[in-house]
């Protein structure tokens, strides 16, 4: 008997599956996710991936909302959607529809190779933008967002936080009251 099973994946642990799983519908038999991992990770390396290769029988259709879903990796991708088939699942891409062998595996090649593309551009981007903020903080002491430093933003003084926690044998969460910063900051700034 065939079952309809769902994966869904998103790469922050800030992001939810729930706008992938209200685009897909349902009902599904089993469904399986992967929260906080990047699409470049192969799909077999993925946790709920792996589980739902386990599971998946011949005869199932496996339901995802989008192909960068299974990967952003164009070989991957291709690599997954054929060991898929050969087991004898169906894949249902929302929005193009079951994915067979032969064109709609070339089909599936094309957008996999733009989803590689897509993951090599933000790369490029991310890359571009950390230069251009390096080399303007040499050239002003300023990025090109205003910020004064790379990376996260300073609280408070290190140095101040620790000396004053010291002083007045105050605890973290005095701390933090004291500055106006977060527990996680004093704790940062005292270990």
């Amino acid at each position: 008997m065939s079952q309809s099973i769902a994966y869904f994946r998103v790469s922050t642990t800030e992001q939810s599956i729930e706008s992938q799983r209200q685009m897909l519908g349902g009902p599904f038999e089993m469904e399986f996710s992967d929260i906080g991992v990047s699409g470049s990770v192969p799909a077999s390396d993925r946790p709920g991936f792996s589980e739902l290769l386990a599971y998946i029988r011949k005869g199932d259709v496996l339901h995802v909302a989008a192909v960068d879903r299974l990967g952003r990796d164009a070989l991957d991708v291709q690599a997954t959607v054929r060991a898929l088939i050969n087991k004898g699942v169906a894949i249902e891409v929302l929005g193009l529809g079951r994915i067979g062998s032969g064109a709609g595996e070339l089909i599936l090649a094309v957008l996999a190779q733009v989803a590689d593309m897509e993951r090599k551009r933000i790369a490029d981007r991310t890359a571009a933008g950390r230069e251009t903020a390096k080399r303007l903080l040499a050239e002003t002491g300023r990025t090109h967002r205003g910020a004064t430093s790379l990376g996260r933003p300073k609280a408070a003084d290190a140095a101040a936080v620790r000396q004053w926690r010291t002083e007045n044998g105050a605890s973290i969460s005095q701390t933090a009251g004291q500055f106006g910063i977060s527990t996680a900051s004093v704790k940062r700034y005292c270990s």
